[in-house]
């Protein structure tokens, strides 16, 4: 089905999807049997998106990319079309107080997921077409502009983790273009006046940085989710409480089954469990980065560097909330955290990374 290859990506990406589904089943069911009345509620879902997933992987291992770039520019302009349609009541869904998704049945999907890679292609057509960064209005003004523009319409549903994360996958693709650094300390000073602007303007965001500096302070507001957090991977120990015996689910630990996911699992698994998954994610992000260092094509070669370190960045900055490390921002831990787009997106990019080592 893949190619010899991508076999060991494609067993590490089947391993965590496994994970995945288990631990969703898991972590959500006694929330799912509360509300829905079906413990397998969430799980059941998980199970569907990942077997669509798995179709979706396949045919993006066979997509020529060389063959899409001609339609780079078509492809971002659909996807910045769906995040302007999502934002209008009667068309995008509401939940939590974000307006992020598009729902299909009792399914929703959510556009800037495959925002991230629409626009990772378009600028990595852009950083190919001049190959090495010379001059900052010449080669970096447009893709920052483009940037600009998608973590604009990101943050108007809001979902400000998205984002950032988007942002982060784009620096290290210019980076890669071998970029002068004095353009990103200047840049930098900009982007952190920006970043303190737009936290200040939310309360909401005030909050989450107040309650990762002293999650305390708010026990019970802004700072309950970390603390619960906390809660679930202290018990865990070496090896674990046990798969599904974990206590934080039970109406401790707020959907468990999403954003703060690896704590349940850390409190099942342990520091033992914690470490050979984590040790799962490294493997993936090294084959990552061996297709991108391979890829004898630089528009092949900046789309794998985009592609896996969307997923490094957002596993990072996962587990760095998880653990206290990072203020709260609302991003799954891929391949495990329930949700369809996040898992169908994150499947179809490790497709196209193995459709970019098929092509070496």
């Amino acid at each position: 089905m893949f190619s010899n290859k991508c076999r060991l990506l494609t067993c590490e990406v089947f391993a965590l999807v496994f994970v995945g589904v288990i631990m969703v089943g898991s972590s959500s069911r006694v929330w799912a049997e509360a509300k829905f009345g079906d413990a397998m509620y969430f799980m059941s879902r998980q199970a569907v998106f990942a077997i669509i997933g798995c179709f979706i992987m396949w045919a993006a291992s066979k997509i020529n990319l060389k063959k899409i770039r001609p339609h780079a520019k078509r492809i971002f302009i659909l996807c910045v079309i769906a995040l302007l349609l999502v934002l209008v009541p009667g068309i995008g869904v509401a939940r939590n107080g974000s307006r992020s998704w598009f729902g299909i049945g009792s399914f929703l999907i959510q556009p800037s997921e495959f925002f991230k890679i629409a626009i990772i292609i378009y600028i990595a057509d852009h950083l190919a077409n001049r190959y090495r960064v010379k001059s900052f209005k010449r080669d970096l003004l447009f893709p920052g502009f483009l940037t600009m523009l998608g973590f604009g319409l990101i943050l108007l549903q809001p979902d400000f983790g998205s984002g950032i994360v988007m942002v982060c996958s784009i620096v290290v693709m210019v980076l890669a273009a071998d970029s002068p650094i004095h353009y990103f300390v200047r840049v930098g000073i900009l982007g952190a006046a920006g970043l303190g602007g737009l936290i200040l303007s939310a309360p909401y965001r005030l909050a989450r940085i107040t309650s990762f500096i002293n999650p305390w302070e708010d026990p019970l507001g802004a700072g309950f989710q970390i603390i619960q957090s906390l809660f679930a991977i202290s018990p865990g120990g070496i090896l674990g409480v046990g798969f599904d015996q974990s206590m934080q689910k039970h109406f401790y630990l707020p959907e468990p089954q999403t954003d703060f996911i690896f704590a349940i699992y850390a409190e099942e698994f342990g520091f033992l469990g914690c470490l050979l998954l984590i040790g799962v994610f490294l493997m993936v992000i090294y084959e990552g980065v061996k297709i991108a260092m391979h890829a004898n094509d630089p528009y092949l070669c900046y789309i794998a560097i985009g592609l896996i370190s969307l997923f490094a960045i957002q596993v990072m900055i996962n587990l760095g909330v998880v653990v206290g490390l990072f203020p709260v921002t609302g991003i799954t831990l891929p391949f495990i955290s329930y949700g369809g787009s996040s898992l169908l997106v994150m499947m179809g990019s490790m497709g196209l990374l193995m459709s970019i080592a098929n092509t070496q």
